[in-house]
């Protein structure tokens, strides 16, 4: 005898849909912001040191140590990323959700949980660094100084110099001391080099001179929701091309985009928080 099938009735398909959204929007909030993945590729660098063919350096963006944001989960995170031992550990950026120095401390005794590595450990501030607004100085500077207390060298349109790579950081395009002439000097020297700027619409202001190479950013979390085969319907900058992973600027500048560790809103879909595991190598001459 033939079984059949249960009719589809209007209260089941309903009823269906509304157990397949609930699993959605579980799965949205409390297991994608914390499926960290670790993304592993070359970074190919013009004239690289000999010392530094092979290297690994790592970049986390996007903190967010703040209200919405577990802090055992980030603490976890760092815990894992030290377990890899990097030869360089670089942060791009926005590492306190505050409306001013209430998670100055916080941001600080977090980085504890990461390992030191050999060659150090770089950053440059994004626009949440400056507080509510993005326009306080002060919530910057006492930022700066709690990273430099825990291994955390902060580059404010300065330069680094990395067993003979020339690392460079530039002041967050949004914050209030991105000056076109200072950060045009700051780009000014001769590769090998690699800058780190927390916003990606940076790359697009006419301050980069001669500069060739790799700019590493973050601030987008890639949007944070992407629908499959479509872009993410919000991003927080003026060239939306600019979502995550790699670009080609087409002036021999590349530009690298980190989906960032934490969060504004405890959401994501099909764009799972990323530390970055660069190889470092050689960039063959064309």
């Amino acid at each position: 005898m033939t079984r059949r099938l249960p009719r589809l009735t209007r209260r089941r398909f309903w009823g269906a849909a509304a157990l397949t959204g609930l699993g959605l929007g579980l799965y949205t909030w409390r297991v994608e912001p914390h499926w960290l993945e670790f993304v592993r590729r070359d970074l190919p660098i013009r004239d690289l040191p000999d010392a530094l063919v092979g290297r690994t350096l790592a970049q986390v963006s996007d903190i967010h140590v703040g209200p919405r944001v577990d802090p055992d989960y980030l603490a976890a995170s760092f815990r894992a990323l030290s377990a890899l031992n990097p030869d360089v550990v670089t942060l791009t950026g926005d590492f306190v959700s505050a409306t001013g120095t209430e998670r100055v401390d916080e941001a600080a005794q977090l980085l504890e949980n990461l390992s030191r590595p050999s060659l150090g450990t770089f950053a440059v501030l994004g626009n949440h660094d400056y507080g509510a607004g993005w326009n306080n100085p002060r919530v910057a500077d006492q930022l700066t100084k709690r990273l430099a207390d825990v291994g955390v060298r902060v580059l404010r349109n300065q330069s680094a110099d990395v067993s003979g790579l020339r690392l460079t950081g530039l002041e967050d395009v949004w914050g209030p001391n991105f000056d076109l002439r200072t950060v045009q000097a700051a780009l000014a020297a001769e590769p090998p080099g690699l800058v780190l700027c927390h916003n990606p619409d940076a790359a697009d202001v006419n301050v980069w001179g001669r500069y060739r190479g790799w700019i590493l950013s973050g601030h987008t979390h890639g949007g944070q929701c992407k629908p499959p085969f479509l872009p993410p319907p919000l991003l927080p900058v003026a060239n939306k091309r600019y979502t995550a992973g790699e670009f080609d600027l087409g002036d021999g500048r590349r530009l690298y985009i980190n989906r960032g560790l934490g969060h504004l809103t405890r959401v994501r879909f099909n764009v799972r928080p990323e530390i970055t595991l660069f190889r470092l190598v050689r960039e063959e001459p064309t």
